[in-house]
């Protein structure tokens, strides 16, 4: 059976991210997250915190609520991998820093490539790299679901959330899942390239916005990394960006708009995946949403997403 990406929701998941049609790659699961509005906000203390009113303990009463709410979201939408609590004591206390300087001179040694026949039980599957894959849970999500069809690489910068991530791997049982705390901006050639099967997927997702301009060199996404995510990426394969940051999300953008000799927007080749008047994504195509999507969703911030597909031979 042929499945269009925005058609009925399957009666039951499909085994692999490969839709039937060459033309997409994600996935078609789609998940129903129940909106949390004010009529159906919790009360506080006896007295509801969407009282409009002129007050900042209002205010903060609110942040506090979205800020212990957003995360049972989370785990809800993550439910099914059911991951446990206490995962491993050589961690610690799993404090993380939020923004990382990816130009310090510790961070810009490239990452010695694996060797993927031990990481990975078929090396030669279609791979599909997350840049920044924070928890991982996203990449499990996946993984979990197309454990013969696709590998699952993530790369992040943060060693803990990466331990705590092969940790949870392990105790999947999943053995098409890898993640290697490193700097993408230096090791990405240097992993894929030794990959043996092709590259058929690159996601860049609610990257560190790094707000100042004269930290805007601290972006992941940066010209020579576009390059080889290009050069890399197999005939067919794709590139999906999205940030709750619209300069952000511009900026990225900007870049792959700029090698339409190589990369086309989806679009242009798929018209069943619906975008808005200025060409972004409306929906996560991929089945589930990351957990900063969550976050921000939940906040009321808008997702700016676009997806690429390798028309070069």
């Amino acid at each position: 059976m042929a499945y269009s990406l925005y058609s009925a929701i399957p009666k039951k998941p499909l085994n692999s991210i490969f839709i039937s049609s060459p033309n997409f790659i994600f996935s078609t699961v789609n998940k129903h997250i129940p909106c949390v509005t004010p009529s159906n906000f919790p009360c506080l203390g006896g007295y509801c915190t969407w009282v409009s009113a002129v007050s900042s303990s209002v205010a903060e009463t609110e942040e506090h609520l979205n800020r212990h709410a957003s995360p049972g979201i989370v785990a809800k939408e993550y439910a099914d991998l059911n991951l446990p609590e206490r995962f491993s004591e050589d961690v610690g206390n799993l404090r993380i820093r939020q923004h990382v300087n990816p130009l310090r001179r510790g961070l810009m040694i490239p990452a010695e490539a694996p060797n993927w026949k031990e990481v990975f039980e078929d090396a030669t599957l279609p791979l599909m790299v997350d840049i920044g894959s924070g928890s991982g849970r996203f990449l499990m999500w996946l993984a979990k679901r197309n454990s013969s069809s696709m590998n699952y690489l993530g790369l992040e910068i943060r060693p803990k959330l990466v331990t705590r991530a092969e940790y949870w791997i392990n105790d999947l049982g999943l053995k098409n899942a890898h993640f290697i705390s490193t700097n993408a901006m230096v090791s990405f050639q240097r992993l894929v390239s030794t990959y043996p099967g092709p590259l058929m997927l690159v996601s860049i997702l609610c990257p560190d916005p790094h707000f100042k301009k004269k930290h805007h060199k601290r972006r992941v996404l940066q010209k020579p990394l576009v390059d080889s995510i290009v050069n890399n990426l197999a005939h067919g394969g794709q590139v999906f960006i999205q940030s709750d940051v619209l300069d952000v999300a511009l900026d990225m953008r900007n870049y792959f708009d700029a090698v339409p000799d190589k990369l086309v927007h989806i679009d242009s080749v798929d018209p069943s995946l619906p975008c808005d008047g200025d060409g972004w994504v409306l929906n996560n195509p991929m089945g589930i949403r990351t957990e900063r999507e969550i976050h921000a969703e939940y906040e009321g911030c808008k997702i700016y997403r676009r997806v690429y597909k390798n028309v070069q031979h």
